[in-house]
């Protein structure tokens, strides 16, 4: 600026308006009318459009980067999970139960003679006996003394009917000489007949007393075990004693298996079982030899009786499981880690088309050592989630990986 108040060119300030002002070009010189105008319509078009791509701007963030963010917060907290495709095995069928072992035909033995006192008992509980062994011993030294009585009267018999024959002997060699009359010979006939039937009466009698005797004796009727003896030296016992022995016919055992209704259907006598009585370590064979006919209507089970040999494992009362074989089945398999199971029952988590896992309610059939095959529920096809089910809800997002780009997973 001159000293007569004039601007110089170039030396405009920064705080004059002419700074700031279209009308002034960058010299400070004043510009003509009409290059001002356009001067400041080009500068408010720029404006204007500095304004309409900031307002655009804002917009699109507003309309998109709240999806943008919440995608890639998706993203970042979307589970991944392991997945199976469990396809249809071929497996061999078996059927897993408890139950109870007992003879297979128990035998009780009493008294079925008069009775009396107990001498001797010649077995006890865990016995094996031979059938007609003697088991305990009943005094019968009235019975005897009975006896012997009438054996005697057999011999008086005898010897009266001997007599008679020898009479009716003598008697017709003498009626040929006309010394006895025909009517004496019917009367001796008679003699020798009633003398003869004397002696049957008396040997009857004698048979039945020692039948009676023999009697007196507990015998085994049939080879076995004793299971149970409930009789004491000196005890008085009669046909109204009760039980004296327990016997298993020819020990054999039996396993009573509770089974389901669904399993029972599965089952056919002579299908082959292996059976381990707790405790022992052992595995036995048997066969299934009756199923229950009738289901309980509490438990809603039933018994199949499988039948085992005789062996001293085999104790009747003890606990013992099965595993029978009920044929071979088709269906998918899966680890036990993908079943989970609930108030409402088993359930897997099936990765959908939409990525999401979703809750589908299974059966569950046999358990093997490779895992429990699903009778219904699924076809073999989906994708099941193989672990974490236990963190997953119905609807949950998830990225599925297979079970087989897992490295050191179990196909």
């Amino acid at each position: 600026m001159n000293y007569d108040g004039k601007i110089e060119p170039g030396h405009m300030q920064a705080g004059d308006p002419q700074a700031f002002d279209a009308s002034y070009d960058a010299a400070g010189t004043p510009l003509a009318g009409d290059d001002a105008l356009e001067r400041r319509s080009r500068r408010v078009i720029v404006l204007v459009i500095v304004a309409v791509v900031l307002l655009a701007t804002a917009l699109w963030f507003v309309l998109h980067g709240g999806d943008s963010a919440d995608k890639a917060a998706d993203t970042t907290q979307v589970p991944v999970v392991t997945v199976i495709v469990p396809g249809r095995s071929s497996v061999a069928g078996e059927i897993t139960a408890t139950g109870s072992l007992a003879a297979r035909r128990t035998m009780p033995i009493g008294s079925v003679g008069e009775g009396g006192e107990v001498r001797e008992v010649r077995v006890d509980a865990g016995d094996w006996v031979t059938q007609g062994q003697v088991l305990a011993v009943i005094d019968r030294s009235v019975q005897v003394q009975s006896a012997a009585s009438q054996s005697a009267q057999v011999r008086v018999a005898d010897a009266d009917a001997r007599l008679a024959q020898a009479n009716l002997d003598r008697g017709l060699k003498l009626v040929d000489r006309g010394f006895i009359s025909k009517a004496d010979i019917d009367q001796l006939t008679a003699t020798r007949d009633a003398a003869v039937a004397r002696v049957g009466v008396a040997r009857a009698t004698l048979g039945q007393l020692q039948a009676q005797n023999a009697r007196l004796n507990i015998v085994a009727p049939a080879s076995g075990l004793v299971l149970q003896r409930s009789v004491e030296l000196g005890q008085v016992v009669g046909g109204g004693t009760g039980v004296l022995f327990n016997l298993a016919k020819n020990g054999e055992m039996e396993l009573l298996a509770l089974l389901s209704e669904d399993d029972l259907a599965k089952l056919h006598v002579g299908t082959e079982a292996k059976i381990t009585p707790v405790g022992s370590g052992r595995t036995f064979i048997g066969q299934v030899w009756q199923i229950s006919p009738t289901i309980d209507a509490n438990t809603r089970q039933g018994t199949a009786r499988i039948a085992l040999k005789y062996d001293p494992a085999l104790r009747p009362g003890g606990f013992a499981s099965a595993v029978i074989e009920s044929g071979t089945v088709v269906a998918p398999m899966l680890p036990e880690s993908a079943i989970q199971n609930d108030a409402k029952g088993a359930f897997v988590y099936v990765v959908g088309k939409d990525g999401r896992a979703h809750r589908r309610v299974v059966r569950t059939g046999l358990v093997t050592a490779n895992g429990i095959t699903i009778t219904s529920g699924l076809d073999g096809n989906e994708q099941v989630v193989m672990r974490a089910g236990g963190f997953l809800n119905d609807g949950d997002k998830v990225k599925a990986r297979s079970a087989a780009a897992t490295p050191g997973m179990a196909k």
